[in-house]
C-alpha cells in the first residue's frame, strides 16, 4: 500500500529526516566543494522540455528491456551506495531484495558493510553487477572479480573518477568524526571503520590480521586502495582477467568515451559520483549528449546516474540516448523510510511515472523514444 502523504520521490527525503544519526543523513546528502554539480545534476533535468506527439498511444506499454543481455522489467537500476548497513539492519540485502521484486538491476558497492556472498545469498535470483575500483593492489581486484563471478554477479563497474577523494567542505567526512559521534562503542552497523571493509579479502597478510582485531588502519588501507592513479593500461588488464562485461563509471566527456571504446568495455555510466567527487563538473544528463553521439555504433551501451528523481527524467536520459538510468540516494531514502518495502516503493512510484510519461509523450515501446522528445531550453525560440 502507497505511503500517505507521499506523491513524489522527493517526499521519501522528508520521510527519513530522524531515523538515522545526523551525520550519517549529512554524509548522504552532501556534496563536494561548493556543491555546484550536487545541485545542478537535478536542476539540469528541468532545463530539457518534453516534446509529445498526440492521439499516438496504446493501451499496452512495453517498457521491458535488455542490459549487457540480461532482462529488466523497465530501463533503471541501483547505483553502487556505501554504508547501506549503516542505514538498516538488513542493509544491501534489503536493496537486493527489491531490486529482484522489480526485476531490475542492483550494483553493489565495495563499501558495501555485508560481504558479496552474504548479498547474493538473500537475493539469489537478484540480477546483481559488482562495483569496484581500480585498486592499487591488483589482488584485492582480483579477489573480488572472482568472488563476483562464483556469486552469480552478471557484470563488473569500474568506478574511474576516483584517483584521489573529493573535498567537503560542510558535515561528516571521515572515520575520526564517527569515533568522535560514538566513543569507544561500536554500534552494529554503524560504525564505519569496523564495518565498511568487509570485502577486502584478498590483500597482504598484514591487512588480514589487522582485519581480524579490527584495526583503524584497515580504513586508511581501504581508502588508500580506492583511491588509485589508474590508467587505461590498468582497465585493459582488468578486461583480461574476466568474461563478465565491464562497465566504467565516471565518464563525463567525448575525449573519455572515445578512450573507453579504444579499450572495448561494454558499458558506459555517465556519472558525476553524486556530486561528490569534482565539483564544477557538467550535469550528467547535460554530458550525456556528447557520450552517446562518441560511442554510437560501437555497441557499448550508455547509461547514466546523477540527479534522477522522476519517471520523467528517466524518460529525458533515454530520449537523449541512454540505454537506462541509475538511482543512488532515492533508494536509501527507500531503504531507511522501511527497507525492502521502502526501496520497493520507490522503484514502484518511478516505474508508474516512467509508463504515464511514454503515454503522454506518445510512446508504447522503448524503440519509439528518440532525441526528437526533448529539446534543451538553450534551444527554444519562441515565434510569435
Amino acid at each position: 500500500m502507497p505511503t500517505g502523504g507521499v506523491s513524489c520521490v522527493a517526499d521519501f527525503e522528508k520521510l527519513i529526516e530522524g531515523k538515522i544519526p545526523e551525520f550519517l543523513a549529512d554524509y548522504y546528502a552532501t556534496g563536494a566543494g561548493d556543491e555546484q554539480t550536487l545541485v545542478d545534476s537535478k536542476r539540469a533535468f528541468q532545463r530539457f522540455r518534453l516534446r509529445p506527439r498526440v492521439l499516438s498511444s496504446e493501451t499496452e506499454i512495453d517498457v521491458s528491456t535488455h542490459l549487457q543481455g540480461q532482462p529488466v522489467s523497465f530501463p533503471l537500476g541501483i547505483a553502487p551506495t556505501g554504508y547501506q548497513g549503516a542505514c538498516h539492519p538488513d542493509g544491501d540485502k534489503a536493496t537486493a531484495r527489491a531490486a529482484d521484486r522489480a526485476g531490475i538491476i542492483m550494483i553493489v558497492s565495495t563499501y558495501s558493510f555485508m560481504t558479496i556472498e552474504e548479498i547474493a545469498t538473500a537475493a539469489p535470483k537478484a540480477l546483481l553487477w559488482m562495483q569496484i575500483y581500480p585498486f592499487r593492489d591488483r589482488r584485492n581486484t582480483v579477489d573480488m572479480i572472482k568472488r563476483a563471478e562464483q556469486s552469480g554477479f552478471k557484470g563488473i563497474v569500474v568506478t574511474v573518477d576516483s584517483p584521489a577523494a573529493g573535498l567537503f567542505t560542510r558535515s561528516f567526512r571521515s572515520g575520526d568524526e564517527v569515533k568522535k559521534h560514538f566513543g569507544d562503542q561500536k554500534p552494529r552497523g554503524v560504525f564505519f571503520i569496523y564495518h565498511s571493509v568487509v570485502n577486502f579479502q584478498g590483500g597482504t597478510e598484514e591487512i588480514l590480521r589487522a582485519k581480524s582485531t579490527g584495526d583503524e588502519y584497515l580504513y586508511t588501507y581501504a581508502k588508500n586502495q580506492s583511491s588509485s592513479a589508474a590508467t587505461w593500461e590498468d582497465i585493459a588488464w582488468i578486461k583480461s582477467i574476466t568474461r563478465l562485461p565491464i562497465i566504467l563509471k565516471g565518464i563525463l566527456t567525448a575525449e573519455s568515451a572515445r578512450e573507453a571504446v579504444a579499450c572495448r568495455v561494454q558499458g558506459i555510466i555517465v556519472s558525476a559520483h553524486g556530486g561528490r567527487q569534482l565539483d564544477g563538473v557538467l550535469a550528467p544528463i547535460e554530458a550525456l549528449p556528447e557520450v552517446v553521439n562518441v560511442v554510437r555504433g560501437s555497441g557499448v551501451e550508455v547509461y547514466m546516474d546523477g540527479g534522477v528523481r522522476s519517471g520523467r527524467d528517466i524518460f529525458k536520459a533515454l530520449a537523449i540516448g541512454a540505454k537506462a538510468v541509475f538511482i543512488g540516494r532515492p533508494a536509501i531514502w527507500g531503504l531507511v523510510y522501511n527497507g525492502t518495502d521502502g526501496v520497493t516503493e520507490v522503484l514502484d512510484m518511478l516505474k508508474h511515472e516512467f509508463v504515464n510519461t511514454m503515454s503522454l509523450v506518445g510512446c508504447n515501446r522503448l524503440e519509439d523514444i528518440n532525441q526528437s522528445f526533448v529539446q534543451h531550453e538553450s534551444q527554444l525560440v519562441c515565434k510569435l
